[in-house]
């Protein structure tokens, strides 16, 4: 419970817990420097700055946040990742493999996302982590990702989770397509896409539309062109979800705007192959492009059926997370919106159960 002096859920001070722990960031560029003083300095934290890495390194393991300045380009010896790389609006697509490097599990971009980066701040430091972020994405096309992530997120609601599926794929047609649900009222991204800063993860949650026992955000299955969704947008409502949801599934997607805007925010991410040699080429080629995040390799196929499933994750170097099973008209069910009908056949329970296992395993 917040003190008398947060100036209540309105003002700056419900930014940051008024009885916050100390904030380090590692920068020499000055822009960086005052827009984060400002941020903190408002809702009351105590921020600790430093030019350099060799600057920063006595006290880095005692800060309870670690940011880094994207004029860092390397870290102190056996010191954590930090947690959010900052750079400037317009700095091109350079900051992403920087972040990469550095192991940072956020990227946030001055001035632009500063109401972001203060509620990532709050949160970061709230005695509740909130819900568990799964992504998945297909290494090439019919890797099955999509059908994947729906069967997941209604083995998850059937076990009595609170469950929302994340269409990530402004390309993808509409998730919602899949869920026979195009006419179900509520929340799709376009209504969305001009969010900023914290959203209400109740009223999120109680806006959105249900099929199958879950929650799902959509994109709408129209041949309209999607509208575009700032980066902020998308932070801000995965931020909603982790904080409404006990077990969040993305379906990723495999454009580099996909990857950029909800891989970082993943716990854990799920790469698909089929068991053919091509498949698990492209697989390798999408790994690359994967943040610092624990990722585990899906094959797709029965057993027997092509490559190896465990030859082909020794080869990417990835633990073998499951095999999604082949089931005879999936395609099908796909195209006429009856995907959940074959989600309760007994093989596709098998495999996600063993996905959900994960998950047990990463609670905090």
């Amino acid at each position: 419970m917040r003190g008398s002096g947060d100036g209540g859920r309105d003002g700056p001070g419900a930014w940051l817990p008024p009885a916050s722990g100390e904030i380090l960031l590692v920068t020499g560029n000055n822009f960086l420097r005052d827009e984060t003083e400002r941020i903190v300095a408002a809702a009351g934290g105590s921020l600790r700055t430093a030019a350099d890495a060799a600057q920063a390194a006595a006290g880095w393991d005692n800060a309870d946040i670690v940011l880094v300045g994207s004029d860092v380009r390397e870290l102190p010896p056996r010191r954590r990742a930090p947690a959010v790389l900052l750079g400037v609006s317009g700095e091109d697509g350079n900051i992403w493999q920087l972040a990469a490097v550095l192991g940072a599990e956020r990227v946030a971009l001055l001035p632009e996302a500063a109401a972001w980066l203060a509620e990532h701040l709050s949160a970061s430091r709230s005695p509740e982590a909130g819900g568990h972020v799964l992504g998945l994405t297909g290494g090439s096309g019919g890797a099955g990702a999509s059908t994947a992530a729906a069967w997941l997120a209604q083995a998850a609601a059937g076990h009595g989770a609170r469950t929302l599926l994340i269409d990530g794929d402004p390309w993808g047609g509409g998730l919602e397509l899949t869920l026979a649900a195009e006419d179900t009222p509520g929340l799709r991204w376009p209504d969305l896409a001009e969010a900023r800063g914290s959203i209400d993860h109740a009223q999120l949650s109680d806006s959105l539309p249900v099929a199958g026992g879950f929650s799902f955000l959509s994109w709408p299955g129209t041949r309209e062109r999607p509208p575009a969704v700032d980066p902020a947008s998308v932070a801000a409502v995965m931020d909603a979800a982790r904080r409404g949801f006990e077990v969040v599934i993305v379906d990723i997607g495999r454009g580099t705007d996909s990857l950029r805007s909800f891989a970082w925010d993943c716990d854990r991410i799920l790469l698909l192959a089929t068991a053919q040699l091509k498949s698990a080429v492209a697989a390798a080629r999408l790994l690359n492009e994967l943040p610092p995040v624990d990722t585990g390799l899906v094959i797709r196929g029965n057993p027997g059926a092509g490559m190896d499933a465990p030859l082909i994750a020794e080869s990417l170097g990835l633990p073998l997370h499951g095999v999604l099973p082949e089931v005879r008209g999936t395609g099908t069910a796909a195209e006429l919106g009856r995907l959940l009908e074959l989600g309760r056949r007994k093989p596709v329970r098998r495999f996600a159960a063993g996905v959900l296992e994960l998950l047990d395993g990463d609670a905090p």
